[in-house]
Formats: C-alpha cells, sequence, structure tokens
C-alpha cells in the first residue's frame, strides 16, 4: 500500500500545472469517441494542407512563370537600348552626309579633271565613302527610291511630277535620301513621284 500511495503521490506531482478539463476523467466510450473524432479530424486536416501544398507549388509556378518574364522582357529591352542608342545621333550626322554628296554634286565635271580640284574632290568623295562605311558598320543602310512605287513607310511624297514614261505613283526624283537604322527608320526619303502626263 506504501507503493501505491508512492505512486499516486509522483502522478499527482508530475499531474501539477495541468488544467482541469484534461484531468477529467473518461470512461472507455468516451476514449474511443474521442480517438475516432481526432482521427476523422486529422484526415480533414491532412486533406486540408494537401491543399494548400498544392495551392503554393501552382504559386511557386505562376511566380517562376512571372520572373522568367520579367526577365526577357528586360534582356530585350537591354538589346533594344542598345541596338538604336545611338538613333538620335545618326539622325544629326545624316545632314554631314547630305552635305557631303551636295558637296561632290555641285563641282562641275571639268573641275574635277583640273589638277588643282583632284585632291579636293578625291577627298570629299573618300570622306563619303567612310561614311558610308562606318554608317554600315551600325546598320545605317540608306532607302533604294528611284524607280520603285511609292511606300508610304519609307517615301515621303514632296510633289507629283508629271512623267509619261514612268507608272503614276513611281518615284521619279529624290530630293533628299532616306535612311534605315536596321528594321526601323531613321528619315524617310523625300521624293518626287510620277503622275499621269496631261
Amino acid at each position: 500500500m506504501n507503493e501505491n500511495e508512492n505512486r499516486d503521490e509522483a502522478i499527482e506531482q508530475e499531474l501539477e500545472g495541468v488544467p482541469e478539463e484534461m484531468l477529467a476523467g473518461n470512461d472507455g466510450a468516451d476514449d474511443q469517441d474521442e480517438v475516432g473524432d481526432a482521427g476523422e479530424s486529422l484526415v480533414e486536416a491532412l486533406a486540408i494542407l494537401k491543399a494548400d501544398l498544392e495551392a503554393a507549388r501552382q504559386d511557386i509556378l505562376y511566380a517562376k512563370a512571372e520572373t522568367q518574364n520579367v526577365r526577357r522582357r528586360a534582356e530585350k529591352e537591354a538589346q533594344e537600348a542598345r541596338a538604336y542608342a545611338a538613333t538620335s545621333f545618326a539622325r544629326d550626322v545624316l545632314s554631314v552626309a547630305d552635305n557631303l554628296a551636295r558637296a561632290i554634286d555641285a563641282v562641275p565635271e571639268e573641275l574635277r579633271a583640273d589638277e588643282k580640284f583632284k585632291g579636293l574632290v578625291a577627298g570629299i568623295e573618300a570622306t563619303q565613302r567612310e561614311l558610308d562605311k562606318v554608317f554600315g558598320q551600325h546598320g545605317i543602310t540608306r532607302i533604294a527610291a528611284m524607280g520603285l512605287p511609292l511606300d508610304p513607310n519609307q517615301h515621303q511624297a514632296m510633289m507629283e511630277v508629271p512623267n509619261s514614261d514612268a507608272e503614276p505613283g513611281t518615284i521619279v526624283q529624290e530630293m533628299q535620301a532616306g535612311y534605315m537604322i536596321r528594321d526601323r527608320l531613321l528619315r524617310p526619303s523625300m521624293v518626287g513621284v510620277a503622275k499621269a502626263a496631261e
């Protein structure tokens, strides 16, 4: 009996501080119901956790896809920025190319043969070739115009010229050359377009 009392005291010491509702005695039937209820609630909790896990996986997939889209968009924008960074500078330099072409066109044929002007003309032509080479290295190309039908995406019609030799709408005169920078229009060609002779 002494052992039982010691056991009871030891049990009581261990149970000190445990709330009363947890210490309330239940008969065996109630214990079985609790185990059954606990099992059902565990199954429900497990189902909820699985659903939450699947939702979290979907969220992660969406976040990864969005991150990849943002990265691709940023790479594309950076690539375009590099490709077209010099657009405004190139547009300004086009006037230099125009002036070089005008300078060469302004020299009459008889002066080109003159020894005094040969070096000057050769220098201007070399400068123009070098400028065209640099344009080519940076993706700047001249737009073809003469003899082609008017393309409003590349040509700007400045006037109509009566012409019986060309079909109406064909470019017969180019006042100012147009240029593209890769696939974008840098400056349209200013042209004269044929119209039917009256």
